[in-house]
């Protein structure tokens, strides 16, 4: 997957169809919190995330269902790559001695990241 750069309007957008899998435009609506966008505004996201190849649509007359093309679980691992790559050098270690002295963790949350390290060394 090339590198996808969202805008925050199309990340919220994003987790809808995340969420909902596949929905159509009044469905989305729905989902949205007051003060919902217009249909215009949300047709013109639609529009540039179907440009960028993340997200198709099935037609049913004159309707469009509209489903995500990226798992959020891919999108997210894109994301934190370039972050790392951006600001850590490409450096996990970097990124992860930065995490765990800036994030104000706790000794047990310390612990199970310890945890979690340690069944991926074993595996």
């Amino acid at each position: 997957m090339n590198e996808i750069k969202l805008t925050d309007s199309e990340k919220d957008l994003m987790e809808i169809l995340w969420e909902k899998e596949k929905a159509f435009m009044k469905e989305i609506l729905d989902i949205y919190p007051e003060p919902k966008p217009a249909t215009t505004t949300v047709a013109t996201l639609l529009k540039r995330m179907q440009n960028k190849d993340l997200v198709g649509y099935t037609l049913y007359g004159n309707s469009r269902e509209y489903y995500p093309k990226v798992a959020k679980g891919e999108y997210f691992k894109e994301e934190m790559t370039s972050m790392i790559d951006r600001f850590f050098n490409s450096s996990v270690t970097q990124f992860a001695s930065f995490f765990t002295k800036n994030a104000e963790l706790s000794q047990s949350q310390l612990k199970e990241l310890r945890e979690i390290i340690d069944k991926q060394i074993d595996e």
